[in-house]
């Protein structure tokens, strides 16, 4: 999300807490993951790693 580096306001600037990342073999696989983490359980997850202090 390269693309939110240069935010300097709103919610962009307001959530920037750090990096996750995960590797996939194909591109259907990464897009089917982002599409899962963007869903109610993904948020749920992000907010977990954001509450735990773990940065993947």
């Amino acid at each position: 999300m390269s693309h939110n580096l240069l935010g300097t306001k709103g919610y962009t600037i307001k959530y920037r807490h750090g990096n996750y990342s995960e590797e996939h073999e194909t591109k259907p696989q990464a897009m089917a993951r982002e599409k899962q983490l963007k869903s109610a359980k993904g948020r749920e997850f992000i907010w977990n790693l954001i509450s735990s202090g773990s940065n993947g």
